[in-house]
C-alpha cells in the first residue's frame, strides 16, 4: 500500500510514523515547501517526488493535510492526476470539501476528519464517508484507526466542523479566562479551583489547549472561517464569529512564536511583549 500525503506538517509526518511501522510506503512532495517541512519529511523517511502531480499518480491513496485555506488549490493542481483514493482530512465544511473533491476527476473521494489530538498518533479517531470510505478504511491493517459513518461526502466534515465550534470556542474562554488571571497574579489558584468543579485531569487538559491554542492560532482562525460557513446555514454565527476574531488576533499577538512554548506563562509573556511595542 502505498499512502501520499499533499503537505507534511504535524498529521503527515505522526501518521507516516506510524504507517511505516506498520509497512506502508508513505511518500510526499516537499518542493517549495518551507524548511522546516523539508527537515521534517526528510528526517521522517519517506520518500521524496518532485511535485504533487508525481504524487498524485503513484498513490494508492493520497492524503491533503494542508492548511484549510490551500484544501481546494491543491486539488486542482493535482485532480487529474489521481489514480487511486483523494482523501480530504483538512478541518474544512461540507460546503468547501464537496467543491475541493468535485475537481478530483477520476470521482475516488473521500471526506474524513480527525476526531482528538494527533498526538494519540494512529490510534486518533479518524471518521470518515463517501462511496469510497470503506477502501480508505483499509488502512486500519496498518494501523489506523477510521470509522465509516455514512456513504455522503460532507457527513465526516460536518461533525468535525461542530465539534470544532465547540472546543475553539471552550479554548478561546480558557484562554482569555487564565490570561486575565494570569496579569492579576492568581492564575495558579483560579486553574485550581476551576478544576475543583470539573472533570478529573482538568488542569493539565486547559494547560495544553492554552499552549496548543498559541502553536496553531493561524490554522485555528482559518478553520473557524470554515464553521462560520456552516453555522450560517443555520442560524447567525454569533459565539463562532467571536472565536475566529480571537483565534486571528491571537496569531498577530505571537507572531514572534517560533517553538512550542513549555509552559502557558511563556505564552502569556509574548503577549505581553507585544502590547508594550
Amino acid at each position: 500500500m502505498k499512502v501520499g500525503f499533499l503537505g507534511f506538517g504535524e498529521v503527515a509526518s505522526i501518521l507516516s510514523e506510524g504507517l511505516q511501522k506498520h509497512g506502508a510506503t508513505v511518500a510526499t512532495c516537499i518542493e517549495e515547501r518551507s524548511t522546516k517541512t523539508k527537515e521534517l519529511a526528510e528526517k521522517s523517511g519517506v520518500k521524496l517526488y518532485k511535485t504533487n502531480i508525481e504524487l498524485a499518480e503513484v498513490s494508492d491513496i493520497l492524503i491533503s493535510t494542508v492548511t484549510p485555506s490551500q484544501a481546494i488549490k491543491v486539488a486542482q493542481e493535482v485532480g487529474k492526476y489521481v489514480n487511486g483514493i483523494y482523501v480530504d482530512i483538512n478541518n474544512v465544511s461540507p460546503k468547501t470539501v464537496k467543491k475541493t473533491l468535485s475537481f478530483i476527476e477520476n470521482r475516488k473521494t473521500v471526506d474524513a476528519a480527525i476526531i482528538g489530538s494527533i498526538k494519540k498518533g494512529l490510534n486518533v479517531s479518524v471518521i470518515a464517508s463517501g462511496d469510497y470510505a470503506a477502501q480508505f478504511a483499509e488502512l486500519n491493517n496498518y494501523g489506523m484507526n477510521i470509522n465509516v459513518i455514512g456513504d455522503e461526502i460532507g457527513q465526516a466534515s460536518a461533525i468535525k466542523m461542530l465539534r470544532s465550534s465547540f472546543t475553539k470556542g471552550i479554548s478561546a474562554l480558557l484562554f482569555e479566562t487564565i490570561y486575565s488571571a494570569y496579569k492579576m497574579g492568581i492564575d495558579e489558584e483560579v486553574l485550581k479551583y476551576i478544576a475543583g468543579t470539573e472533570c478529573e485531569g482538568f488542569k493539565d487538559s486547559a494547560i495544553s489547549r492554552i499552549i496548543s491554542s498559541s502553536v496553531h492560532a493561524k490554522r485555528r482562525g482559518e478553520e473557524m472561517e470554515e464553521v462560520i460557513g456552516l453555522i450560517s446555514e443555520h442560524m447567525t454565527p454569533k459565539m463562532s464569529s467571536a472565536t475566529e476574531k480571537f483565534f486571528k488576533s491571537l496569531n498577530e499577538d505571537i507572531d514572534n512564536l517560533e517553538n512550542r512554548p513549555k509552559n502557558y506563562k511563556e505564552v502569556f509573556k509574548l503577549i505581553d511583549k507585544k502590547e508594550k511595542k
